[in-house]
Protein backbone atom coordinates (compact mmCIF):
# COMPACT_ATOMS: atom_id res chain seq x y z
CA UNK A 1 0.00 0.00 0.00
CA UNK A 2 2.82 2.65 0.49
CA UNK A 3 2.85 3.88 -3.59
CA UNK A 4 -0.55 4.07 -3.27
CA UNK A 5 -0.17 5.89 -0.67
CA UNK A 6 2.11 8.05 -2.53
CA UNK A 7 -0.68 8.53 -5.60
CA UNK A 8 -2.92 9.78 -2.85
CA UNK A 9 -0.31 12.22 -1.38
CA UNK A 10 0.33 13.28 -5.06
CA UNK A 11 -3.35 13.88 -5.46
CA UNK A 12 -3.09 16.84 -3.36
CA UNK A 13 -0.12 18.82 -5.84
CA UNK A 14 3.29 17.35 -3.85
CA UNK A 15 5.45 14.64 -4.85
CA UNK A 16 7.00 11.76 -3.06
CA UNK A 17 11.35 11.32 -3.61
CA UNK A 18 12.60 8.86 -2.01
CA UNK A 19 10.97 6.06 -0.40
CA UNK A 20 9.81 7.54 2.60
CA UNK A 21 5.59 8.13 2.21
CA UNK A 22 6.63 11.55 4.96
CA UNK A 23 9.26 12.72 2.30
CA UNK A 24 7.38 15.45 0.29
CA UNK A 25 7.87 18.33 -1.64
CA UNK A 26 6.02 21.11 -3.67
CA UNK A 27 5.52 20.27 -6.92
CA UNK A 28 3.76 23.37 -8.49
CA UNK A 29 4.61 24.52 -10.55
CA UNK A 30 5.61 21.16 -12.17
CA UNK A 31 9.20 22.70 -13.71
CA UNK A 32 10.25 23.25 -10.04
CA UNK A 33 13.06 19.83 -10.18
CA UNK A 34 15.31 19.76 -12.74
CA UNK A 35 15.51 16.52 -15.11
CA UNK A 36 18.56 15.60 -13.42
CA UNK A 37 16.30 15.35 -10.19
CA UNK A 38 13.75 13.59 -11.35
CA UNK A 39 15.29 11.21 -13.17
CA UNK A 40 18.00 10.52 -10.58
CA UNK A 41 16.73 7.01 -9.44
CA UNK A 42 13.97 5.31 -10.26
CA UNK A 43 12.10 5.54 -6.98
CA UNK A 44 12.01 9.73 -7.82
CA UNK A 45 11.40 9.39 -11.86
CA UNK A 46 8.56 6.50 -10.29
CA UNK A 47 7.25 9.47 -7.68
CA UNK A 48 7.10 11.85 -10.84
CA UNK A 49 5.37 9.94 -12.79
CA UNK A 50 2.74 8.79 -10.36
CA UNK A 51 1.91 12.37 -9.73
CA UNK A 52 0.87 12.71 -13.16
CA UNK A 53 -2.19 10.20 -12.29
CA UNK A 54 -3.19 12.89 -10.60
CA UNK A 55 -5.44 13.69 -13.44
CA UNK A 56 -7.67 10.37 -12.34
CA UNK A 57 -7.86 11.53 -8.83
CA UNK A 58 -8.84 14.90 -9.15
CA UNK A 59 -11.69 14.15 -11.99
CA UNK A 60 -13.44 11.68 -9.77
CA UNK A 61 -16.83 11.68 -9.18
CA UNK A 62 -16.18 11.52 -5.79
CA UNK A 63 -13.35 14.07 -5.29
CA UNK A 64 -12.85 17.43 -6.72
CA UNK A 65 -8.86 17.92 -5.37
CA UNK A 66 -10.02 19.47 -2.33
CA UNK A 67 -12.60 18.18 0.88
CA UNK A 68 -15.89 19.27 -0.98
CA UNK A 69 -18.97 17.72 -2.20
CA UNK A 70 -18.63 14.93 -4.81
CA UNK A 71 -19.73 16.19 -8.55
CA UNK A 72 -22.10 12.93 -9.34
CA UNK A 73 -22.53 13.79 -12.92
CA UNK A 74 -25.67 11.79 -13.18
CA UNK A 75 -27.15 14.48 -11.75
CA UNK A 76 -26.93 16.32 -15.05
CA UNK A 77 -29.26 13.65 -16.48
CA UNK A 78 -32.53 12.39 -16.07
CA UNK A 79 -31.54 9.44 -13.13
CA UNK A 80 -30.06 11.37 -10.32
CA UNK A 81 -31.75 14.68 -8.45
CA UNK A 82 -29.37 17.15 -7.25
CA UNK A 83 -31.67 18.28 -3.75
CA UNK A 84 -30.03 21.22 -2.94
CA UNK A 85 -30.86 24.71 -5.32
CA UNK A 86 -26.96 26.23 -6.47
CA UNK A 87 -25.73 25.43 -2.72
CA UNK A 88 -22.30 23.54 -1.51
CA UNK A 89 -20.89 24.34 -5.31
CA UNK A 90 -23.85 22.46 -6.59
CA UNK A 91 -24.44 23.31 -10.32
CA UNK A 92 -26.90 20.60 -11.33
CA UNK A 93 -30.03 22.94 -10.70
CA UNK A 94 -28.92 26.01 -11.97
CA UNK A 95 -27.42 24.01 -15.05
CA UNK A 96 -30.40 22.03 -15.95
CA UNK A 97 -33.14 25.91 -15.38
CA UNK A 98 -31.08 28.57 -16.30
CA UNK A 99 -29.99 29.54 -20.07
CA UNK A 100 -26.88 31.75 -17.83
CA UNK A 101 -25.35 28.75 -16.74
CA UNK A 102 -23.81 28.14 -20.08
CA UNK A 103 -22.41 31.18 -22.13
CA UNK A 104 -19.95 32.17 -25.37
CA UNK A 105 -17.01 32.26 -22.75
CA UNK A 106 -17.20 29.45 -20.83
CA UNK A 107 -18.78 25.83 -20.56
CA UNK A 108 -19.90 26.66 -17.14
CA UNK A 109 -19.78 23.71 -14.46
CA UNK A 110 -18.42 21.44 -17.21
CA UNK A 111 -15.15 24.26 -17.31
CA UNK A 112 -11.64 22.42 -17.61
CA UNK A 113 -9.73 23.26 -20.60
CA UNK A 114 -6.85 25.09 -18.32
CA UNK A 115 -6.49 22.29 -15.82
CA UNK A 116 -6.25 19.51 -18.35
CA UNK A 117 -3.64 21.25 -20.63
CA UNK A 118 -1.71 22.37 -17.25
CA UNK A 119 -1.51 18.52 -16.90
CA UNK A 120 -0.95 17.46 -20.73
CA UNK A 121 2.11 19.87 -20.35
CA UNK A 122 3.50 18.00 -17.39
CA UNK A 123 2.86 14.71 -19.27
CA UNK A 124 4.49 16.12 -22.57
CA UNK A 125 7.71 17.44 -20.52
CA UNK A 126 7.68 13.79 -18.82
CA UNK A 127 7.82 11.94 -21.97
CA UNK A 128 10.35 14.89 -23.68
CA UNK A 129 12.93 13.75 -21.09
CA UNK A 130 12.01 9.75 -20.66
CA UNK A 131 14.88 8.55 -23.54
CA UNK A 132 17.45 11.22 -23.03
CA UNK A 133 17.36 10.37 -19.07
CA UNK A 134 15.49 7.11 -18.18
CA UNK A 135 17.11 4.50 -20.71
CA UNK A 136 20.26 4.33 -17.79
CA UNK A 137 17.11 2.01 -16.16
CA UNK A 138 16.69 -0.34 -18.38
CA UNK A 139 14.64 -0.35 -21.93
CA UNK A 140 11.54 -2.59 -20.57
CA UNK A 141 11.13 -0.24 -17.61
CA UNK A 142 11.16 3.09 -19.76
CA UNK A 143 8.67 1.58 -22.36
CA UNK A 144 6.64 1.04 -19.70
CA UNK A 145 6.27 4.23 -17.74
CA UNK A 146 6.18 5.94 -21.21
CA UNK A 147 3.11 3.96 -21.85
CA UNK A 148 2.21 5.32 -18.20
CA UNK A 149 2.51 8.78 -19.03
CA UNK A 150 0.91 8.35 -22.43
CA UNK A 151 -1.84 6.55 -20.77
CA UNK A 152 -2.78 9.70 -18.38
CA UNK A 153 -2.29 12.38 -21.51
CA UNK A 154 -4.67 10.03 -23.90
CA UNK A 155 -7.44 10.38 -20.50
CA UNK A 156 -6.82 14.11 -20.20
CA UNK A 157 -7.31 14.58 -24.03
CA UNK A 158 -10.74 12.34 -23.41
CA UNK A 159 -11.75 14.69 -20.77
CA UNK A 160 -11.71 17.81 -23.20
CA UNK A 161 -13.13 16.07 -26.42
CA UNK A 162 -16.07 15.01 -24.57
CA UNK A 163 -17.32 18.77 -23.55
CA UNK A 164 -15.34 20.61 -26.74
CA UNK A 165 -15.47 18.53 -29.20
CA UNK A 166 -12.46 19.30 -31.05
CA UNK A 167 -9.54 20.57 -29.36
CA UNK A 168 -5.98 21.64 -29.85
CA UNK A 169 -3.68 19.16 -30.10
CA UNK A 170 -0.33 20.06 -28.09
CA UNK A 171 2.12 16.48 -28.03
CA UNK A 172 5.57 18.71 -27.65
CA UNK A 173 6.83 20.89 -25.19
CA UNK A 174 5.57 23.84 -27.05
CA UNK A 175 6.85 27.29 -26.54
CA UNK A 176 6.17 30.92 -27.38
CA UNK A 177 6.45 30.52 -30.94
CA UNK A 178 3.87 27.25 -30.62
CA UNK A 179 1.18 29.86 -28.58
CA UNK A 180 -1.05 30.35 -31.69
CA UNK A 181 -2.20 26.77 -33.00
CA UNK A 182 -5.67 25.95 -34.31
CA UNK A 183 -8.22 23.42 -32.75
CA UNK A 184 -8.00 20.13 -35.18
CA UNK A 185 -10.91 18.52 -35.55
CA UNK A 186 -12.96 16.40 -33.83
CA UNK A 187 -12.66 13.06 -35.41
CA UNK A 188 -8.60 14.01 -35.52
CA UNK A 189 -9.16 14.61 -31.94
CA UNK A 190 -10.90 10.94 -31.56
CA UNK A 191 -8.58 9.55 -33.72
CA UNK A 192 -5.28 10.72 -32.10
CA UNK A 193 -6.32 9.28 -28.68
CA UNK A 194 -7.64 6.10 -30.41
CA UNK A 195 -3.61 5.19 -31.81
CA UNK A 196 -2.31 6.43 -28.48
CA UNK A 197 -4.51 3.97 -26.63
CA UNK A 198 -3.29 1.44 -29.06
CA UNK A 199 0.38 1.79 -29.08
CA UNK A 200 0.39 1.98 -25.47
CA UNK A 201 -1.83 -0.47 -24.63
CA UNK A 202 0.88 -3.35 -25.69
CA UNK A 203 3.69 -1.89 -23.30
CA UNK A 204 1.64 -1.60 -20.04
CA UNK A 205 2.07 -4.39 -17.70
CA UNK A 206 -0.74 -7.51 -17.60
CA UNK A 207 -0.52 -6.76 -13.59
CA UNK A 208 0.87 -4.76 -10.88
CA UNK A 209 2.41 -6.08 -7.84
CA UNK A 210 -0.13 -5.34 -4.17
CA UNK A 211 2.02 -2.05 -3.74
CA UNK A 212 1.40 -0.61 -7.04
CA UNK A 213 -2.34 -1.43 -7.31
CA UNK A 214 -4.03 1.40 -9.04
CA UNK A 215 -1.40 1.86 -12.02
CA UNK A 216 -2.13 1.46 -15.82
CA UNK A 217 -2.48 -2.10 -17.18
CA UNK A 218 -3.04 -3.59 -20.55
CA UNK A 219 -6.84 -3.94 -19.51
CA UNK A 220 -7.37 -0.58 -18.61
CA UNK A 221 -5.84 0.48 -21.72
CA UNK A 222 -8.56 -1.41 -23.81
CA UNK A 223 -11.51 -0.87 -21.79
CA UNK A 224 -10.27 3.39 -22.00
CA UNK A 225 -10.19 2.64 -25.46
CA UNK A 226 -13.65 1.10 -25.66
CA UNK A 227 -15.32 3.64 -24.53
CA UNK A 228 -13.41 6.08 -26.32
CA UNK A 229 -14.02 4.48 -29.84
CA UNK A 230 -17.54 5.01 -29.00
CA UNK A 231 -17.94 8.50 -28.85
CA UNK A 232 -15.65 8.70 -32.40
CA UNK A 233 -17.97 6.13 -33.55
CA UNK A 234 -15.68 4.03 -34.79
CA UNK A 235 -17.57 1.04 -34.14
CA UNK A 236 -14.42 -1.69 -35.20
CA UNK A 237 -11.93 -0.44 -33.05
CA UNK A 238 -14.54 -0.48 -30.28
CA UNK A 239 -15.26 -4.06 -30.68
CA UNK A 240 -11.80 -5.15 -31.44
CA UNK A 241 -11.28 -3.32 -27.62
CA UNK A 242 -13.37 -5.39 -25.54
CA UNK A 243 -12.39 -8.48 -27.21
CA UNK A 244 -8.60 -7.07 -26.23
CA UNK A 245 -9.52 -6.17 -22.78
CA UNK A 246 -11.23 -9.70 -22.35
CA UNK A 247 -8.01 -11.26 -23.37
CA UNK A 248 -5.92 -8.88 -21.33
CA UNK A 249 -7.73 -10.31 -17.94
CA UNK A 250 -11.31 -8.48 -18.09
CA UNK A 251 -14.43 -10.59 -16.70
CA UNK A 252 -17.06 -9.98 -14.74
CA UNK A 253 -17.67 -10.76 -10.65
CA UNK A 254 -19.96 -13.44 -11.02
CA UNK A 255 -19.74 -13.27 -6.81
CA UNK A 256 -22.69 -10.49 -6.59
CA UNK A 257 -23.38 -7.10 -8.38
CA UNK A 258 -23.12 -4.98 -5.38
CA UNK A 259 -19.28 -6.16 -4.47
CA UNK A 260 -18.35 -4.92 -7.06
CA UNK A 261 -18.30 -1.49 -5.17
CA UNK A 262 -17.50 -2.59 -1.66
CA UNK A 263 -14.81 -5.42 -2.26
CA UNK A 264 -11.38 -3.69 -3.28
CA UNK A 265 -10.04 -2.34 -6.67
CA UNK A 266 -8.43 -5.32 -6.86
CA UNK A 267 -11.48 -6.98 -7.62
CA UNK A 268 -11.61 -8.86 -11.03
CA UNK A 269 -14.18 -6.84 -12.84
CA UNK A 270 -12.42 -2.87 -12.05
CA UNK A 271 -10.38 -2.39 -15.07
CA UNK A 272 -9.14 0.86 -13.56
CA UNK A 273 -9.61 2.61 -10.35
CA UNK A 274 -8.85 5.63 -7.92
CA UNK A 275 -8.28 3.82 -4.61
CA UNK A 276 -8.68 6.38 -1.37
CA UNK A 277 -7.90 5.97 2.16
CA UNK A 278 -10.26 8.49 3.98
CA UNK A 279 -7.04 8.55 6.73
CA UNK A 280 -5.11 10.49 3.89
CA UNK A 281 -7.16 11.06 0.71
CA UNK A 282 -10.64 11.68 2.16
CA UNK A 283 -13.96 12.37 0.48
CA UNK A 284 -17.85 13.23 1.82
CA UNK A 285 -19.65 10.39 -0.20
CA UNK A 286 -21.43 8.86 2.56
CA UNK A 287 -22.46 12.65 4.09
CA UNK A 288 -24.15 13.57 0.51
CA UNK A 289 -25.63 10.13 -0.19
CA UNK A 290 -27.11 8.72 2.90
CA UNK A 291 -30.37 8.95 4.02
CA UNK A 292 -30.97 11.79 6.21
CA UNK A 293 -31.98 9.52 9.11
CA UNK A 294 -27.99 8.53 9.21
CA UNK A 295 -27.60 11.99 11.25
CA UNK A 296 -28.47 10.10 14.31
CA UNK A 297 -25.35 8.62 14.08
CA UNK A 298 -23.57 11.54 14.99
CA UNK A 299 -22.64 13.70 11.93
CA UNK A 300 -24.86 16.18 9.61
CA UNK A 301 -26.09 13.91 6.53
CA UNK A 302 -27.01 16.56 3.48
CA UNK A 303 -28.66 13.67 1.91
CA UNK A 304 -27.34 16.09 -1.71
CA UNK A 305 -28.57 13.24 -4.75
CA UNK A 306 -31.77 11.18 -4.74
CA UNK A 307 -32.45 8.75 -7.34
CA UNK A 308 -35.34 9.80 -9.79
CA UNK A 309 -38.11 7.81 -10.71
CA UNK A 310 -37.15 8.04 -14.22
CA UNK A 311 -34.78 5.10 -12.42
CA UNK A 312 -35.99 3.70 -10.11
CA UNK A 313 -39.36 2.34 -12.76
CA UNK A 314 -36.92 1.13 -15.23
CA UNK A 315 -35.68 -1.55 -12.81
CA UNK A 316 -37.31 -4.85 -13.58
CA UNK A 317 -39.49 -7.13 -11.95
CA UNK A 318 -36.82 -10.31 -11.24
CA UNK A 319 -38.57 -12.40 -13.61
CA UNK A 320 -37.57 -9.80 -16.27
CA UNK A 321 -40.98 -8.03 -16.86
CA UNK A 322 -41.05 -4.56 -17.05
CA UNK A 323 -42.03 -2.82 -13.54
CA UNK A 324 -45.72 -1.52 -13.45
CA UNK A 325 -47.54 1.00 -11.31
CA UNK A 326 -50.21 -0.18 -12.49
CA UNK A 327 -49.80 -3.77 -11.72
CA UNK A 328 -47.40 -3.44 -9.09
CA UNK A 329 -48.28 -0.54 -7.39
CA UNK A 330 -49.67 -1.90 -4.18
CA UNK A 331 -46.45 -3.51 -3.76
CA UNK A 332 -43.47 -1.25 -5.50
CA UNK A 333 -40.45 -2.75 -4.26
CA UNK A 334 -40.79 -6.43 -3.83
CA UNK A 335 -39.19 -8.71 -6.28
CA UNK A 336 -37.30 -6.25 -8.23
CA UNK A 337 -34.86 -7.64 -10.14
CA UNK A 338 -30.83 -7.29 -7.72
CA UNK A 339 -29.12 -4.05 -9.03
CA UNK A 340 -32.42 -2.13 -7.73
CA UNK A 341 -31.65 -3.34 -4.55
CA UNK A 342 -27.92 -2.77 -5.03
CA UNK A 343 -28.64 0.78 -5.95
CA UNK A 344 -31.72 2.50 -4.15
CA UNK A 345 -32.64 2.91 -0.84
CA UNK A 346 -36.22 2.73 -0.67
CA UNK A 347 -38.80 2.95 1.94
CA UNK A 348 -39.15 0.03 3.81
CA UNK A 349 -35.65 -1.27 2.84
CA UNK A 350 -33.34 -2.50 5.57
CA UNK A 351 -30.51 0.00 6.55
CA UNK A 352 -27.81 0.12 9.34
CA UNK A 353 -30.87 -2.17 11.47
CA UNK A 354 -33.48 0.14 10.87
CA UNK A 355 -36.11 0.17 7.87
CA UNK A 356 -35.76 3.34 5.66
CA UNK A 357 -38.52 5.83 5.75
CA UNK A 358 -39.05 7.93 3.61
CA UNK A 359 -42.21 8.74 3.38
CA UNK A 360 -43.91 12.40 4.27
CA UNK A 361 -42.81 12.68 8.19
CA UNK A 362 -40.84 9.56 8.53
CA UNK A 363 -37.58 9.48 9.98
CA UNK A 364 -35.75 9.72 6.62
CA UNK A 365 -38.05 12.45 5.07
CA UNK A 366 -39.54 13.67 2.31
CA UNK A 367 -39.84 17.83 1.08
CA UNK A 368 -40.95 18.63 -2.05
CA UNK A 369 -38.33 20.49 -4.08
CA UNK A 370 -37.68 24.02 -4.05
CA UNK A 371 -35.59 26.52 -6.15
CA UNK A 372 -33.91 27.85 -2.79
CA UNK A 373 -31.59 26.00 -0.30
CA UNK A 374 -30.78 22.72 0.33
CA UNK A 375 -33.71 20.45 1.22
CA UNK A 376 -31.75 18.14 3.49
CA UNK A 377 -33.50 14.67 2.76
CA UNK A 378 -34.54 13.21 -0.23
CA UNK A 379 -37.04 14.95 -2.82
CA UNK A 380 -37.95 11.39 -5.15
CA UNK A 381 -38.25 9.48 -1.93
CA UNK A 382 -35.56 7.63 -2.92
CA UNK A 383 -31.74 7.26 -2.17
CA UNK A 384 -28.47 6.11 -3.75
CA UNK A 385 -27.29 3.04 -2.28
CA UNK A 386 -24.25 1.89 -4.46
CA UNK A 387 -20.88 2.71 -2.80
CA UNK A 388 -22.26 2.55 0.55
CA UNK A 389 -21.72 0.11 2.77
CA UNK A 390 -24.46 -0.89 5.66
CA UNK A 391 -23.80 -1.38 8.57
CA UNK A 392 -21.09 1.09 8.02
CA UNK A 393 -19.86 3.88 11.13
CA UNK A 394 -16.33 4.81 10.69
CA UNK A 395 -17.31 7.79 8.05
CA UNK A 396 -18.83 9.61 10.95
CA UNK A 397 -14.90 10.05 12.39
CA UNK A 398 -12.91 9.69 9.05
CA UNK A 399 -14.99 10.64 6.51
CA UNK A 400 -15.51 8.73 3.48
CA UNK A 401 -12.97 6.50 1.43
CA UNK A 402 -14.25 4.49 -0.88
CA UNK A 403 -12.67 3.83 -4.33
CA UNK A 404 -13.75 4.83 -7.81
CA UNK A 405 -14.24 3.20 -10.90
CA UNK A 406 -13.05 4.22 -14.09
CA UNK A 407 -13.97 1.52 -15.87
CA UNK A 408 -15.03 -1.61 -15.19
CA UNK A 409 -16.03 -5.03 -17.43
CA UNK A 410 -19.40 -4.96 -17.12
CA UNK A 411 -18.99 -1.17 -19.01
CA UNK A 412 -17.40 -2.54 -21.64
CA UNK A 413 -18.94 -5.63 -22.66
CA UNK A 414 -22.19 -3.22 -22.92
CA UNK A 415 -19.99 -0.71 -24.98
CA UNK A 416 -18.98 -4.24 -27.15
CA UNK A 417 -22.47 -5.09 -27.59
CA UNK A 418 -23.58 -0.84 -28.62
CA UNK A 419 -20.41 -1.41 -31.16
CA UNK A 420 -20.85 -4.60 -33.04
CA UNK A 421 -24.70 -3.60 -33.60
CA UNK A 422 -24.07 -0.57 -35.09
CA UNK A 423 -20.71 -1.45 -37.48
CA UNK A 424 -22.87 -4.63 -38.75
CA UNK A 425 -25.92 -5.75 -36.80
CA UNK A 426 -26.85 -8.75 -39.75
CA UNK A 427 -23.28 -10.23 -39.24
CA UNK A 428 -22.47 -9.34 -35.48
CA UNK A 429 -25.94 -9.53 -33.86
CA UNK A 430 -25.06 -13.21 -32.07
CA UNK A 431 -21.72 -11.86 -30.83
CA UNK A 432 -23.60 -8.40 -29.61
CA UNK A 433 -26.54 -10.45 -28.08
CA UNK A 434 -24.20 -12.81 -25.93
CA UNK A 435 -22.18 -9.13 -24.52
CA UNK A 436 -25.80 -7.68 -23.72
CA UNK A 437 -26.77 -11.01 -22.14
CA UNK A 438 -23.83 -11.90 -19.81
CA UNK A 439 -24.43 -8.66 -18.10
CA UNK A 440 -28.07 -9.50 -17.59
CA UNK A 441 -27.25 -12.93 -16.51
CA UNK A 442 -25.15 -12.28 -13.49
CA UNK A 443 -28.09 -10.82 -12.21
CA UNK A 444 -30.50 -13.70 -13.24
CA UNK A 445 -32.33 -11.97 -16.09
CA UNK A 446 -32.94 -13.61 -18.67
CA UNK A 447 -31.45 -12.94 -22.34
CA UNK A 448 -33.20 -10.82 -24.75
CA UNK A 449 -34.00 -11.73 -28.27
CA UNK A 450 -34.47 -9.98 -31.04
CA UNK A 451 -33.84 -9.59 -34.38
CA UNK A 452 -34.01 -5.86 -34.73
CA UNK A 453 -31.33 -3.28 -34.76
CA UNK A 454 -32.99 -0.55 -33.09
CA UNK A 455 -34.93 -3.04 -30.71
CA UNK A 456 -31.25 -4.28 -29.57
CA UNK A 457 -29.93 -1.15 -29.26
CA UNK A 458 -32.94 0.59 -26.69
CA UNK A 459 -32.54 -2.62 -24.89
CA UNK A 460 -28.69 -1.73 -24.40
CA UNK A 461 -29.68 2.16 -23.46
CA UNK A 462 -31.62 0.10 -20.75
CA UNK A 463 -29.25 -1.72 -19.83
CA UNK A 464 -26.55 1.07 -19.92
CA UNK A 465 -29.08 3.30 -17.31
CA UNK A 466 -29.51 0.76 -14.88
CA UNK A 467 -26.01 -1.83 -14.72
CA UNK A 468 -23.83 1.77 -14.54
CA UNK A 469 -26.36 4.39 -12.93
CA UNK A 470 -24.54 6.63 -10.30
CA UNK A 471 -20.88 6.11 -12.13
CA UNK A 472 -20.88 9.11 -13.79
CA UNK A 473 -22.09 8.26 -17.68
CA UNK A 474 -25.82 8.75 -17.99
CA UNK A 475 -25.06 12.82 -19.11
CA UNK A 476 -22.03 11.63 -21.52
CA UNK A 477 -24.09 8.94 -23.24
CA UNK A 478 -26.93 11.22 -23.79
CA UNK A 479 -24.81 13.49 -25.25
CA UNK A 480 -23.05 11.07 -27.71
CA UNK A 481 -26.33 9.28 -28.69
CA UNK A 482 -27.55 12.85 -29.58
CA UNK A 483 -30.14 12.30 -27.52
CA UNK A 484 -30.08 14.65 -24.53
CA UNK A 485 -32.71 17.32 -26.25
CA UNK A 486 -34.99 14.30 -26.25
CA UNK A 487 -34.57 13.25 -22.89
CA UNK A 488 -33.62 16.18 -20.97
CA UNK A 489 -35.22 19.56 -22.87
CA UNK A 490 -38.34 21.13 -21.79
CA UNK A 491 -38.63 18.54 -19.31
CA UNK A 492 -39.26 17.23 -15.67
CA UNK A 493 -37.99 14.04 -13.47
CA UNK A 494 -40.23 12.62 -10.65
CA UNK A 495 -40.08 10.88 -7.58
CA UNK A 496 -43.24 9.27 -5.47
CA UNK A 497 -44.53 10.91 -2.51
CA UNK A 498 -45.18 8.55 -0.03
CA UNK A 499 -47.95 9.02 2.59
CA UNK A 500 -48.07 6.44 5.88
CA UNK A 501 -52.37 5.89 6.46
CA UNK A 502 -53.17 5.18 9.70
CA UNK A 503 -53.25 1.52 9.15
CA UNK A 504 -49.69 1.41 8.60
CA UNK A 505 -49.89 0.98 4.61
CA UNK A 506 -48.51 3.57 2.21
CA UNK A 507 -49.50 5.47 -0.66
CA UNK A 508 -47.83 6.46 -3.41
CA UNK A 509 -48.39 9.90 -5.90
CA UNK A 510 -45.65 10.35 -8.53
CA UNK A 511 -44.97 14.28 -8.38
CA UNK A 512 -43.25 16.58 -10.18
CA UNK A 513 -39.18 16.44 -8.62
CA UNK A 514 -38.22 19.68 -9.86
CA UNK A 515 -40.54 22.57 -8.50
CA UNK A 516 -42.57 22.73 -12.10
CA UNK A 517 -39.04 23.73 -14.03
CA UNK A 518 -38.41 22.82 -17.24
CA UNK A 519 -34.96 21.85 -18.05
CA UNK A 520 -32.82 23.20 -20.69
CA UNK A 521 -30.70 21.23 -23.20
CA UNK A 522 -30.14 23.20 -26.47
CA UNK A 523 -28.36 21.52 -29.48
CA UNK A 524 -25.63 23.87 -29.29
CA UNK A 525 -24.79 22.21 -25.53
CA UNK A 526 -23.51 19.27 -27.41
CA UNK A 527 -19.70 21.35 -27.98
CA UNK A 528 -19.61 23.68 -25.20
CA UNK A 529 -17.60 26.96 -25.81
CA UNK A 530 -14.15 27.87 -25.81
CA UNK A 531 -12.65 29.50 -22.67
CA UNK A 532 -12.51 32.99 -23.24
CA UNK A 533 -9.03 33.31 -21.82
CA UNK A 534 -7.95 30.93 -24.51
CA UNK A 535 -9.03 32.75 -27.57
CA UNK A 536 -8.01 35.89 -26.72
CA UNK A 537 -4.36 34.38 -26.09
CA UNK A 538 -4.57 32.14 -29.49
CA UNK A 539 -5.41 34.21 -32.60
CA UNK A 540 -6.09 31.03 -34.04
CA UNK A 541 -8.64 29.62 -31.73
CA UNK A 542 -11.84 30.15 -32.68
CA UNK A 543 -15.02 28.90 -30.69
CA UNK A 544 -17.72 26.16 -31.16
CA UNK A 545 -20.60 26.88 -33.58
CA UNK A 546 -23.16 28.60 -31.42
CA UNK A 547 -21.19 30.54 -29.07
CA UNK A 548 -19.67 33.37 -31.34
Amino acid sequence: MKKIISIMTLWLGTAVLGTSCSDVVDLTPSDRFSPETVWSTTETADSYLIGLYSIFGSNTEFYTGSYTSPKLTDAYSDILKSTAWDKYNHNYNSSLFQEAAFNSNSAGAFECWGAHYGRIRRENEFLKDAPSYGHKFGDDWLKIRIAEARFCRAYAYFLLCRVYGGVILRTEVDGPAENDKARSTEAECWDFIITELKELAPDLPTEWDSDNLGRATQKSAYALLSRVALYAERWDVAAQAARDAEKAGGKLDLSGYGKVFTSGIDNPEICFAVDFDSNIIKHSLDAYLRPSGDSELGKQVYSGFAPTSELVDSYEMADGTPFSWSTHGADPYSNREPRFYATILYNGASWMGRKIESYVGGKDGYKDYENAGAAGTTVTGYYLRKYLTDGDKSWVTNDSGQYWILIRYAEVLLNKAEALAMEDWSKHSTEALKALNDVRSRVGLGARITADKDEFLKYVRHERMVELAGEGLRYWDLRRWRLAEEVIHDKNVHGVKITRQNDGSFTYEQVDADGGHKRIFYERYYHFAIPLSERSNNKLCDNNTGWN
